[in-house]
């Protein structure tokens, strides 16, 4: 894959009508793409009825701090059993820590639970249960299909928690006029 087509680091968000209920107005950090696969991580779902104080209890992690209130979030139909941290660059376990872009990291293994929920966390994290993964060329399709903008990502749309303006945010911030929007838009 040509570094010009690796996006990598880059958030998608959905446009209307792109056709899959799972994914309408999803703001997605993509974590990993190339030739073979993309995956990323939705950012703006929480999960109803889950905090991370109830994740990290349920599985027996140590709170040095509390984690209620702290949300989880619906982080793709994939491996819906599985977390993933997303956090700030201060924090790196040692063979598992996966360099994102720039400060942005994500790890996905039980130690980032502890550092995350110790007196000395990431600056920022953000906890999700599953990813979004496309195929070799299904999100180079999608993209050509229409489904999906392409923006740099900010701190405020990988970990704030304005989740129901985080699509709307993203989407002012590449210049779009949310009002001239329309469901099916072709290709020209």
């Amino acid at each position: 894959m040509h570094a010009e087509t690796d996006l990598t680091g880059k958030l998608l968000i959905a446009l209307p009508g792109i056709g899959d209920k799972r994914f309408e107005r999803s703001v997605i950090l993509l974590c990993a793409h190339t030739p073979e696969f993309a995956m990323g991580i939705v950012l703006n779902k929480p999960m109803d009825g889950i905090d991370l104080h109830d994740m990290l209890d349920q599985l027996g992690v140590e709170m040095e701090t509390s984690m209620r209130g702290v949300p989880v979030l619906e982080g793709g139909p994939v491996a819906t059993d599985r977390g993933f941290v997303l956090h700030t660059d201060d924090v790196i376990c040692d063979g598992t820590t996966m360099e994102v872009d720039g400060d942005i990291c994500m790890t996905a293994t039980r130690d980032i639970l502890g550092i995350i929920a110790s007196v000395v966390p990431p600056r920022q994290s953000v906890f999700a249960l599953g990813y979004a993964g496309w195929g070799a060329g299904q999100l180079e399709a999608e993209l050509a299909e229409n489904a999906w903008l392409v923006c740099e990502p900010d701190s405020d749309l990988v970990f704030g928690d304005a989740f129901d303006h985080k699509w709307r945010h993203a989407m002012t911030r590449l210049g779009v006029d949310l009002s001239r929007l329309q469901a099916g838009a072709g290709n020209a």
